[in-house]
């Protein structure tokens, strides 16, 4: 694996960072969250690729033994005993490499991640209309 470098223009450049298993993997990953949140955009944050939809989504990265999927600390404890089976911590779950990645446990991550940011979005909007 190459050393990472800072500043990645593109979440296409930080994937090519990586042999092409892991690309491969990366791709998938990238490729659920947004066909799950079609209208969200991809930017790279915290040198990890991330995706935005009125607040931050959902960011991922590789590392030498797992893929670390951060879906923040509601998108864990929602999923939580889904997601029992895998480590990670308060904001994020640790998939390893050696095994598939769970894409349609992601796609229900990222879809209740849509569903609250819209939701608080909507919130704040309607504080400023009163």
């Amino acid at each position: 694996m190459e050393t990472r470098k800072a500043g990645y223009a593109s979440i296409d450049e930080y994937i090519t960072l990586f042999p092409e298993e892991i690309q491969g993997k990366l791709q998938q990953l990238r490729a659920t969250i947004k066909a799950s949140a079609p209208d969200a955009s991809e930017k790279i944050s915290y040198q990890m690729p991330a995706f935005v939809l009125k607040g931050n989504l959902v960011y991922f990265a590789a590392f030498k033994d797992h893929i670390s999927f951060f879906p923040t600390s509601s998108g864990i404890q929602a999923f939580k005993q889904e997601l029992s089976i895998y480590k990670g911590s308060k904001g994020t779950v640790r998939f390893p490499l050696d095994q598939p990645l769970p894409l349609d446990l992601i796609s229900k991550i990222v879809k209740f991640r849509v569903a609250e940011n819209l939701q608080k979005a909507e919130n704040r909007s309607g504080k400023r209309n009163r």
